[in-house]
């Protein structure tokens, strides 16, 4: 029997079931229309407006922070101390100055949010912020709802570039060998724990080290996304575009074991039936959870390195690149739209040439 049609006869698809991808819209939409709720009423303009360009999670990223800047307001400019987020109008933000501006940009460094707790802004989510506002004043001023545009004149945090985090080829061993074998020391409810879990974080892990796919679009995977035939997951990619990511004997060997085992053994919550990944609870897993569960074994093999799934993203690509050479693959498999955004994170100088450098130069002679 061809293993897909296998696959299809011991687990049956619940057609009524709303994929991964089509729930988290519904969520993400409905959470959107609350967070609007909290912002000046004309602030809907903008957020209906971008919604043809940008994704939900997007949308939603660029509400609190905008939320952020009328707080701001609220809180330190002596016209607006009394304001309720409802009387806000578009005639306002054409009020400020560009200082207003700067002062808000220092604001964002450190500052404490309705609960009272202390957030702190990296490069990146200062950057990410006044991104938000740029936009949101771009918006009204594209339109001629406001004459001037103040965000215009005020310079954007400057991003310094960081190190990659990757694992080695050796960690990549060392990794896979840690979470197929590293309970079997183990004794009582971690003993059970860990073999009940042990096929599943193996598959993920394989998959996510083999393909390169991002955690989203792991745990959006349906049973009926793998193809044993031609060895391909059929993901769902940013902006909603479906692409088939090949993968090998490795990876093929992983999720048999996963799909024939755990998976097979495991009776699904109703609404998670298709799922491929389940949980202990017998759900779908979520990003969080495959986030915490790649920590906990990268901890025990890479205690100095921070290693996320984006980071095995990253050890993939790098991986692929060193390879082929070929920067338009990795581009493409990745599913980057801008191969630039590639080349800046995998073309780079590689770390085997930089450790060439530190023994390039002598010192003193032997």
């Amino acid at each position: 029997m061809d293993e897909n049609k296998e696959l299809n006869n011991t687990f049956i698809p619940n057609t009524n079931e709303k994929t991964y991808h089509e729930q988290t819209y519904i969520d993400d939409t409905l959470r959107l229309r609350e967070i609007l709720k909290t912002l000046p009423p004309f602030a809907k303009d903008y957020f209906r407006a971008i919604e043809p360009t940008t994704s939900a999670k997007t949308r939603i990223s660029y509400a609190y922070d905008i939320r952020v800047f009328f707080h701001f307001l609220m809180e330190n400019n002596p016209i607006y101390r009394d304001y309720t987020i409802e009387q806000f109008k578009t005639s306002d933000l054409e009020r400020l100055e560009p200082v207003d501006i700067e002062e808000y940009q220092e604001y964002l460094k450190v500052y404490k949010n309705e609960d009272e707790k202390q957030i702190t802004n990296t490069e990146k989510g200062l950057a990410r912020k006044m991104s938000a506002l740029r936009s949101f004043y771009g918006y009204y001023f594209r339109h001629q709802v406001i004459g001037k545009n103040p965000t215009l004149l005020v310079d954007m945090p400057k991003l310094h570039d960081k190190a990659i985090i990757r694992l080695d080829t050796d960690e990549v061993a060392s990794l896979l060998d840690f979470v197929e074998h590293g309970g079997d020391e183990l004794t009582g409810q971690k003993k059970v724990y860990y073999e009940k879990t042990k096929n599943r974080d193996l598959a993920i892990i394989t998959l996510l080290l083999g393909t390169g796919i991002r955690v989203s679009e792991c745990v959006g995977l349906n049973i009926t996304d793998v193809d044993f035939k031609n060895n391909g997951v059929k993901v769902t990619r940013k902006g909603g575009n479906e692409m088939v990511v090949y993968f090998g004997e490795e990876v093929e060997n992983a999720l048999k074991m996963y799909l024939y085992t755990t998976r097979k053994a495991t009776a699904p919550l109703p609404g998670h039936e298709n799922a491929l990944f389940l949980s202990t609870q017998r759900k779908r897993m979520g990003v969080q959870a495959v986030e915490n569960m790649v920590k906990k074994y990268a901890r025990q093999v890479t205690p100095n390195k921070k290693i996320t799934p984006h980071k095995l993203r990253s050890t993939y690509g790098t991986a692929l690149y060193r390879e082929t050479g070929d920067i338009y693959l990795v581009a493409d498999v990745l599913g980057h739209k801008d191969v630039n955004t590639t080349r800046k994170h995998y073309a780079a100088i590689d770390e085997d040439r930089r450790r060439k450098a530190a023994a390039a130069v002598k010192l003193r002679e032997d």
